[in-house]
């Protein structure tokens, strides 16, 4: 469904306080009103009817947003968040099972409202189990509740309490309160804020121990050489010395000299001969290629 809010600018250009005293002229639906309207929008799916129950819960969707102004996200972008969770509410919304609709849309807006937060508020993906969702909208609540409004590292006693109380392992706690601590930060930024013409930046301290594309790239084409080389050199071999050079040094599990003694009716000694001779004609092989 494709609802208009004529007249109303969800953008973060938009001037909140404009907003607010413009919502205000929408009047409230009494119970009656309410499912009167979700009946005969049900029954038509009359635009103008999505309208009026859209308008008249305006001032619902902003009285959730105010209490997630802690996450340091642009307001006016949670409330248009939320307007969309209102809207999916009244495709969804069935009046005959008896419930008001302010009731039914509210969890459909704090959920739009908490999905956006989840995506918005670090550049680092949160968990999104239910338990996880339950624990980054609940951990703050409760360590204002318990007047930890400070940084300090929480008590083993506090973690384990936290943890009961959300149903989540203490380490989930752990993790959660220090993510909710940390900020997201530019790798670009200079390492000493006061000097920041030295040219020192924190990605300048990140390495990676891999090779670089150029080294893979000279790893490969030396690797395809000297595979090359092999296969051109081993055709000095006779076949008996293919076979228990193969057996021995290029099956995943080798064969033993036991086993090849008995095969070739020659001695253990013989055969260990026989491969360590094999390895040097290929060898000298190899060297006279290059």
């Amino acid at each position: 469904m494709e609802t208009s809010l004529t007249g109303l600018d969800f953008s973060p250009e938009t001037n909140l306080a404009r907003y607010l005293q413009n919502i205000r002229q929408y009047p409230l639906l009494s119970q009656e009103e309410e499912y009167d309207l979700a009946v005969q929008y049900k029954k038509t799916r009359d635009k103008k009817i999505a309208y009026q129950l859209i308008t008249s819960h305006l001032r619902l969707v902003v009285k959730v947003v105010s209490k997630y102004k802690g996450y340091g996200l642009p307001v006016n972008e949670m409330i248009s968040e939320g307007n969309i969770g209102l809207i999916y509410a009244i495709n969804k919304f069935e009046p005959d099972k008896g419930f008001r609709f302010s009731t039914y849309a509210l969890w459909w807006i704090k959920a739009a409202v908490q999905k956006y937060i989840l995506s918005s508020w670090s550049l680092v993906k949160l968990g999104t189990t239910a338990a996880q969702k339950k624990l980054f909208f609940n951990l703050r609540k409760i360590k204002n509740s318990l007047n930890l409004t400070d940084d300090r590292e929480l008590s083993s006693e506090v973690l384990q309490d936290i943890a009961d109380c959300l149903n989540v392992s203490v380490q989930e706690v752990t993790d959660m309160n220090t993510r909710l601590k940390a900020h997201d930060g530019s790798l670009n930024v200079a390492m000493d804020s006061k000097d920041s013409d030295s040219g020192s930046e924190w990605i300048d301290f990140i390495y990676d121990n891999k090779p670089n594309q150029e080294e893979q790239l000279s790893y490969r084409e030396t690797l395809d050489y000297r595979r090359k080389l092999f296969y051109k050199a081993i055709d000095v071999l006779n076949p008996r010395e293919k076979d228990i050079l193969y057996k021995r040094r290029m099956l995943e599990n080798s064969i033993t000299l036991d086993d090849l003694s008995k095969t070739y009716n020659i001695s253990k000694e013989r055969v260990r001969q026989i491969e360590l001779n094999s390895i040097r004609k290929i060898s000298k092989a190899i060297e006279l290629m290059q």
